[in-house]
Formats: structure tokens, C-alpha cells, sequence
């Protein structure tokens, strides 16, 4: 049960007044009844919500895939920069959201957008170590002893990355997928200069079992199905079991 008031902000994407003030001018209604006070709490997954005539569909929260594109930050504000929430649809947009977790700006692919902080904050804990898989393009091929130096968890400075899983996707060698389970700054690039390798291309195309949506093209976006999500939240159950 939520409040009206609440529902049809979030809803709306407009701010707690302005939702108050079109209950009070008798605007919405709640099973064909119109609302009289702003504090009357509804069930958002039985009651029928309504306001202008017009049908609201409302969620407590919301989980979107997105395939980010270059270029933007991965943030809420972005300090004149373009973010990952400014370029969702309209019809998309509600607030609180926010990523849940980072790309680096010129990184791409799957970015998991959500107003869920409770969720987010499992998914990102270290103690999960959810898994997160990326394609790399090198500029040049890496051999047995940089797969070695990965596999086994390779040490940068001062921080020692846990092992990391990698393959390669064509002959050359010079397109990698990579899979780690930390979220170390740059991590992947550094991983890779730290053998003379530089990473021209890196995209993220799996985040623990649940797997980018191919049919989104670069800045487009999706919201999750329930079965996804529940995907995502048996990884990490999985993971605390091991």
C-alpha cells in the first residue's frame, strides 16, 4: 500500500504538490471513486488509478536495461555531460533514478538503470562478486602469459584483482571477452597496459546470468521482465552459497 499523493508523483514524474494538487481539484480516481484526501493509501497491483480519464500503470520500482552508448556518464547528474537517465524516453523517465553501478564514459553496453536502492546495493556489494562480462578490442593480440596473469588475479599497485576469466574471440587474439567479478577503477584497461596492451573498444554485454538484449541498438533501453530479475537475484543467492 502506498500513498495516492506518492504514487501519482512518481507516476507522473512531477513533485509531491503538483500531485496533490490535481487530487484536490478532484482529478484522480481509485476504482471510479474519485480521491478526496492525499494521504488515502491504495494497492498499487489491485486498485485501478486514473487521473484526466487517463489510465495510470504505476510500480513501486522500476529495473531497465539499457545498451549506454559513448560518450555519456554513467550517473544521475552529469555536470552539463549528458547521463544515462538525461537520454531515457520520456515515458521512462520517474524519480530517484540511477544507475546501479558504472561504465566509464566511452565504455558501452548494458547499464542497469533502477529507483531500487535496496537492490542495487546487492547486486554492487563486494561480498556478491556478481560476475560482469565484456567484449575488448586490442590493439594488438594477447598470448598465454597475459591469459595466465588474468586467470590467476593479477596484482595492480597496490590492488590484487580477483581471477578473472578470458577468451578469445577471434584468431587474431586481438578481441577479448572478459569476465571479472570487482569493479575496480578502469579495471579491465588497466589490466591489459599493464602487458603493453591498449584497450581500444570495451563493451559490457552481460551482467551475472542475465545477458544484454541484442535487439537494443546503442541507447536504447528496456525495462526488465520479473523473470530477469529473478535471474539476477539467484546469482546472487548462488554466490553466497559457494
Amino acid at each position: 500500500m502506498e500513498r495516492i499523493d506518492k504514487i501519482i508523483s512518481s507516476a507522473l514524474n512531477i513533485s509531491r504538490s503538483d500531485a496533490r494538487a490535481l487530487i484536490k481539484k478532484g482529478l484522480v480516481t481509485v476504482n471510479g471513486s474519485a480521491v478526496r484526501s492525499i494521504s488515502q493509501h491504495v494497492d498499487e497491483n489491485s486498485d485501478e488509478l486514473f487521473c484526466r480519464g487517463e489510465k495510470i500503470t504505476y510500480s513501486k520500482y522500476v529495473y531497465i536495461m539499457m545498451n549506454k552508448p559513448a560518450g555519456v556518464i554513467s550517473a544521475s547528474e552529469g555536470k552539463g555531460e549528458p547521463t544515462v537517465t538525461d537520454i531515457l524516453p520520456d515515458e521512462m523517465k520517474r524519480r530517484n533514478l540511477f544507475p546501479a553501478g558504472r561504465l566509464d564514459k566511452n565504455t558501452t553496453g548494458f547499464m542497469l538503470i533502477t529507483d531500487d536502492g535496496d537492490f542495487a546495493h546487492r547486486i554492487l556489494s563486494p561480498k556478491n562478486h556478481i560476475p560482469k562480462t565484456y567484449v575488448a578490442v586490442l590493439d594488438k593480440p594477447f598470448d598465454s602469459i597475459v591469459a595466465e596473469d588474468f586467470e590467476k588475479g593479477m596484482t595492480l599497485g597496490d590492488e590484487v584483482c580477483m581471477p578473472a576469466q578470458i577468451s578469445a574471440l577471434d584468431e587474431e587474439k586481438r578481441v577479448a571477452q572478459v569476465t571479472i567479478r570487482q569493479g575496480m577503477y578502469h579495471q579491465i584497461k588497466r589490466m591489459f597496459s599493464k602487458h603493453g596492451i591498449t584497450v581500444e573498444e570495451l563493451k559490457r554485454i552481460k551482467m551475472g546470468s542475465l545477458e544484454l538484449d541484442k535487439s537494443l541498438k546503442e541507447g536504447e533501453c528496456r525495462y526488465l521482465t520479473a523473470r530477469e530479475l529473478e535471474e539476477i537475484e539467484k546469482k546472487i543467492i548462488a554466490t553466497n552459497c559457494i
